[in-house]
């Protein structure tokens, strides 16, 4: 059965990174050669969400395998169907996000001296700046030190050569995955979570494989590290796993919730008077000194402390972001978005001290998925890819198995909602989106039979 799931989901990985050769986010001067496919855009969205929802159905039926009492895949068994997974969208064009190119600008532009927490690609101009959408053109970076040192590298060995940075990219994000992949199976066994399970939910589900292989994003690496720094952490390594943590917080700010929680762990490990209170300066030391020694490498300068307020879109659907646009629709004032979105930190804060008082409860680990999770759903935007902020950590530490089958069908939900171009749907793009959804449903359907149903793996 393991095979089985393996060949539907390559297949599903190669009609998605084929229909991304035609309407994937593919940049105006064609570095792919790819002129005469993306004449076809229709075809390869049409093509694009049969792959898509093809490799849905490969992982929901794995669920049933790695759930089965007998005969179940070994975690090594699971890598390896990732990296078959993976492998086809590896050398396609990015898709369901054109961000990789704001990487690209930014990195360019620490590279000539400039400071990206005060100008926008447009400051910089050049082919590269110009694959920016328009909305972030005039925009600073949000994210850290360590991201930015990262995409400086990737440009200056890339060079001229748009395609060799965009796969530049794509490495450092696979790098990131194959981090989170070889610290979760450990993490999951100290929370008392089967490996199998946790790879599962938290490897091979489409929400790392549509958005950080193919979409190649940052948050790969932000959730390797965290990943990586609460499994050093467990496995009595608190100084290493701090700063870990705060190399992930130095990609993007949220991560550093983590810290507390790492504190916490070091703090049961510890022994003596004041344990809790010794070990949270420790904690904060460790990464006060990894975030000197990275920002000084980097020569970014202390901007991204004030660059964290950098503006979300206002069209973003967030729930705080939507409930704002409706109330300040029905009010007639200006004022309803940003205070939605105080309310909206204000929820994740008191959730946050909900999770610190009951930490000892429930786990430092579920607590760091919860908190993050809290973070997404309360924050100011929310992207499909970011549901990953929380959701690797739960699935090493969730042993309920409501939590995971919530997480997995919001996983196989969210997986559907963005067009491989990036972009805003139009009519035309939803009717092509469901002829793909429907072409591949009725061929996943006949493939799975009914002692073959899927199950959420926990």
């Amino acid at each position: 059965m393991l095979t089985n799931c393996r060949a539907l989901g390559l297949g599903g990985s190669v009609l998605l990174a084929a229909g991304g050769l035609a309407a994937g986010a593919l940049p105006a001067q064609d570095p792919f050669g790819l002129a005469i496919l993306r004449r076809h855009p229709g075809w390869g969205v049409v093509v694009a969400y049969a792959g898509l929802v093809l490799l849905i159905a490969a992982w929901w039926r794995l669920g049933h395998v790695v759930r089965a009492a007998d005969d179940k895949p070994s975690p090594r068994q699971l890598m390896i169907t990732l990296a078959i997974w993976s492998a086809p969208l590896l050398l396609a064009p990015p898709l369901f996000s054109r961000d990789v190119y704001s990487y690209l600008a930014q990195g360019a532009m620490v590279g000539s001296g400039l400071d990206v927490y005060e100008h926008g690609p447009a400051y910089y101009g050049g082919p590269v700046a110009a694959e920016v959408p328009a909305i972030w053109q005039h925009t600073p970076t949000p994210y850290g030190p360590f991201f930015l040192l990262v995409a400086t590298g990737v440009t200056a060995a890339a060079g001229a050569h748009l395609a060799a940075g965009v796969l530049g990219m794509r490495l450092v994000a696979v790098l990131g995955v194959v981090l989170l992949t070889a610290a979760l199976p450990g993490l999951a066994r100290s929370c008392g979570v089967d490996p199998a399970a946790a790879l599962w939910l938290g490897a091979l589900n489409p929400l790392v494989l549509a958005h950080l292989v193919a979409g190649a994003h940052n948050d790969a690496i932000m959730v390797g590290l965290l990943v990586a720094g609460l499994a050093a952490s467990v496995a009595r390594h608190p100084a290493a796993g701090a700063a870990l943590v705060a190399l992930a917080a130095l990609v993007k700010a949220p991560a550093a919730v983590a810290l507390l929680f790492v504190a916490s762990i070091w703090a049961e490990q510890s022994t003596g008077r004041w344990r809790r209170a010794r070990t949270m300066l420790y904690a904060a030391a460790v990464a006060a000194a990894t975030t000197v020694v990275v920002t000084a490498v980097a020569g970014t300068g202390y901007g991204w402390v004030r660059a964290l307020d950098t503006p979300v879109s206002t069209g973003n659907w967030s729930p705080m972001s939507v409930l704002g646009r409706l109330t300040g629709a029905i009010l007639g004032t200006a004022h309803a978005v940003p205070m939605w979105r105080w309310i909206g930190l204000a929820a994740a804060m008191a959730v946050g001290v909900v999770l610190w008082l009951r930490r000892t409860h429930i786990g430092p680990v579920y607590a760091v998925g919860l908190g993050l999770s809290a973070i997404v759903l309360f924050g100011p935007a929310l992207r499909p890819w970011y549901l990953l902020w929380g959701l690797v950590p739960l699935a090493a530490a969730a042993t309920d198995g409501r939590v995971r089958r919530v997480a997995a069908v919001s996983c196989a939900a969210l997986a559907v909602v963005v067009l491989p171009s990036g972009f805003a749907f139009g009519a035309e793009q939803v009717a092509q989106a469901v002829f793909g959804c429907v072409l591949a449903a009725g061929l996943a359907a006949a493939l799975l039979t009914p002692s073959q149903a899927p199950v959420v793996a926990r």
